[in-house]
């Protein structure tokens, strides 16, 4: 048998599977920002306060926050065929229930329903992917799962509270929950079963956060979610303290959401080789962009460059992050992506109101230079997590040594997150084979799963 070389079998990956999945993001935070544009209909159709509307929108965030823990270790026995397919089954099923509500009442509980789901499934998407990936693609794959993401923020919101406007708050909603259900249909078929082995750590939050880098991770990047919704909530009054017409203020936010996609094309290229030194410039990148916004963001086409380099730097962190928890977590990587779940949302609530302080206290102009002063603060725990939160890469520890790889199908020397100790292995249904003598220490030892992505990753940790 003929062994592909690490590039070759890297190359490879399950594309359907990882649409669906940045779908099922697409959807989730669509789900979880739709009833804000809609809040007046929504407050009309329910006979409410547009004020206890909100709570549909609040609710949802809290029990994120309150559930998110305690669900993800009662579901880390649960088969993640299973549970991610349940997942979005529970979406589908909350926002049925959303558009049938006949009282509020019920609209709330339904919208408690989809909370609980949000969080077990960022808790869990990002884990599973790196288990199911090449090790050195998992950067690209993890972007185009969260390309999802900012797809939602950008199209979705504004598509559906369109769509609301013109034919009912009711039909976004049952939109929704006939997307989620087709989607269940399809991640059932292409979904791979992931098997538990029998030795793999119980779920511990405790034991996620004592592994080094973790809790600077855990507390990095909420920080950086902080600066982002300070200044997102309240980026209309801004807007317009510094001249922008009314009518290009959702355009503005549109410009923010698909720069992102810009900067979470540029992480997939680079998160795997360069993490540490891309990082460290896109969170330069985000806080020199916040800072100037008051000054530069004056005039037309500052304020448009201004709000691209926002966009895309946020699109970016996002996926430096979800690498660098996954890598810290090792064997408790689904705790401690769970960790970060519960940090992100609890920055994503102070964000807000930190905006509203700075709103209030030092006037909408000067709202981004109180979200840079929240940007810095991460870019120092990025600088200083050089051991363990933010290692260098493979190459850029290379160029500090002053090597040259060989051959450009060199495997990397420093594993990617998909490469750690695996909580879960898949499950082929393919016949034990025997691994070919390659002349590495991985000759001769057995192979439950055929393929050469397994014999290649055995090779990689009987090296280490």
């Amino acid at each position: 048998m003929t062994t592909k070389s690490p590039r070759q079998a890297g190359d490879r990956l399950p594309l359907p599977l990882l649409l669906v999945l940045s779908a099922v993001g697409f959807t989730a935070i669509t789900t979880e920002l739709l009833p804000s544009g809609l809040l007046p209909l929504i407050s009309r159709g329910l006979s409410v306060s547009e004020s206890r509307a909100g709570l549909l929108t609040a609710a949802y965030a809290a029990v994120i926050v309150i559930s998110v823990v305690p669900v993800t270790i009662l579901a880390a026995k649960v088969p993640r065929k299973v549970l991610l397919v349940g997942v979005i089954v529970i979406f589908a099923l909350s926002n049925s229930l959303t558009a049938v509500s006949p009282v509020f009442a019920v609209a709330l509980i339904s919208r408690l329903l989809g909370g609980m789901a949000h969080g077990l499934l960022w808790s869990t998407m990002a884990p599973f992917v790196a288990r199911v990936v090449p090790a050195h693609s998992m950067g690209r794959a993890m972007a185009i799962v969260f390309a999802g993401n900012s797809l939602g923020l950008a199209v979705g919101a504004p598509a559906g509270t369109l769509l609301g406007a013109a034919l009912g708050w009711r039909v976004s909603f049952l939109l929704l929950a006939a997307v989620l259900a087709l989607l269940a249909v399809v991640a059932f078929a292409l979904i791979p079963k992931v098997a538990t082995p029998k030795d793999a750590p119980r779920a511990s939050f405790r034991r996620g956060a004592a592994q080094p880098g973790v809790k600077a991770i855990a507390v990095a990047w909420p920080m950086l979610l902080l600066a982002h919704f300070a200044l997102f909530t309240y980026v209309a009054p801004f807007l317009r303290s510094v001249g922008l017409p009314e009518e290009h203020i959702g355009l503005a936010l549109s410009v923010v959401g698909a720069a992102g996609l810009v900067g979470i094309w540029i992480a997939g290229l680079n998160v795997d080789t360069h993490p540490r030194r891309a990082l460290l410039t896109t969170v330069a990148v985000l806080v020199a962009s916040l800072a100037l916004l008051p000054f530069i963001g004056q005039t037309a086409i500052g304020c448009w460059i201004l709000l691209g380099l926002w966009g895309a730097a946020l699109g970016a962190i996002g996926i430096y992050n979800q690498a660098a928890i996954l890598r810290a977590g090792g064997k408790h990587r689904d705790a401690a992506n769970g960790l970060t779940v519960l940090t992100i949302q609890i920055g994503i609530t102070l964000g807000s109101l930190y905006g509203a302080f700075a709103l209030v206290t030092l006037g909408a102009t000067l709202v981004p230079l109180a979200a840079a002063v929240a940007a810095a603060v991460a870019l120092a725990i990025v600088a200083v997590g050089r051991k363990s939160a933010y290692p260098a890469g493979p190459r850029e520890q290379r160029r500090r040594r002053g090597t040259t790889p060989a051959s450009s199908a060199e495997p990397a020397t420093q594993p990617s997150a998909s490469q750690l100790p695996q909580a879960g292995t898949t499950d082929t249904g393919a016949t034990d084979t025997k691994a070919t003598d390659t002349g590495s220490s991985a000759a001769g030892i057995d192979s439950d799963v055929a393929g050469d992505e397994d014999i290649l990753e055995r090779q990689s940790q009987s090296k280490r």
